[in-house]
């Protein structure tokens, strides 16, 4: 059975104008854990600042997630540390090392299906680190990418993908968000989007009343005589073509 939104796990409707049910206007994408994977990547750097601080590696890493860099360490409230000093650091360092970054399977042929002015990135990565994390997983760079300079409040506040709606012209409730990270489900949420949560990397089962995917295998996308974006998910033998052809 499809994991993808069905009619009745849309979300209220605007009442003006009213949102087709299961058709969408754009899709908005986050990108770490959602359209690549760059954990190893990641949690390398992160991993080394942690030590450097004191704490204990493995139950902060876990934390690094979804959020702006500068956000995660001002959570610490750590003394004498400068958020913003050690954000830069911790980007520059990691737009050097991009050693291991992968596409979410199928996540490449999909995005390159889709019309370009229908889908963005929006990302708690500065663009410079997104730019460069992208490339380094063969993806292409889409026309609209929301990033962590374009907000003053990162994920879960939903600014970042009310500004990808607005970007791309089109109401956050026609838009269907898809994400890896809790305080990027919330943002989705908040902002009024459907949201539908990307399993690929996670190593534990997330509770969520989304729908979720485990890649992008199979998955495809039309453009309906109304222009929506409509998806659907191909049967096994179709998926297995469609691979052997991107």
């Amino acid at each position: 059975m499809s994991a993808l939104p069905s009619p009745s796990q849309q979300p209220p409707l605007s009442p003006t104008p009213p949102r087709a049910a299961g058709r969408y206007r754009a899709l908005l994408f986050d990108m770490d854990g959602t359209v690549i994977n760059s954990i190893a990547a990641a949690e390398r750097i992160w991993g080394t600042w942690a030590q450097r601080q004191g704490l204990d590696v493995a139950a902060f890493l876990p934390t690094i997630h979804g959020a702006r860099s500068v956000d995660t360490i001002a959570r610490l409230r750590l003394p004498g540390v400068d958020a913003q000093r050690e954000s830069q650091g911790i980007t520059d360092a990691e737009i050097i090392d991009v050693a291991g970054i992968i596409e979410v399977a199928g996540a490449r042929r999909l995005l390159r299906s889709l019309p370009p002015a229908r889908w963005a990135i929006v990302t708690s990565a500065p663009r410079a680190l997104a730019t460069a994390r992208l490339q380094a997983a063969g993806m292409p760079i889409p026309a609209i990418m929301v990033t962590a300079e374009d907000i003053k409040a990162g994920k879960p506040r939903p600014d970042c993908y009310l500004l990808a709606a607005e970007k791309l012209g089109v109401a956050p409730v026609d838009c269907l968000v898809f994400e890896d990270a809790s305080v990027g489900i919330e943002a989705g949420e908040a902002a009024g989007a459907q949201v539908i949560v990307v399993t690929a990397t996670h190593a534990q089962p997330l509770a969520t009343r989304h729908p979720a995917i485990a890649n992008y295998e199979g998955i495809v996308a039309t453009v309906d005589p109304d222009g929506f974006i409509v998806l659907a998910q191909l049967p096994a033998p179709a998926a297995a073509a469609a691979r052997a052809t991107r």
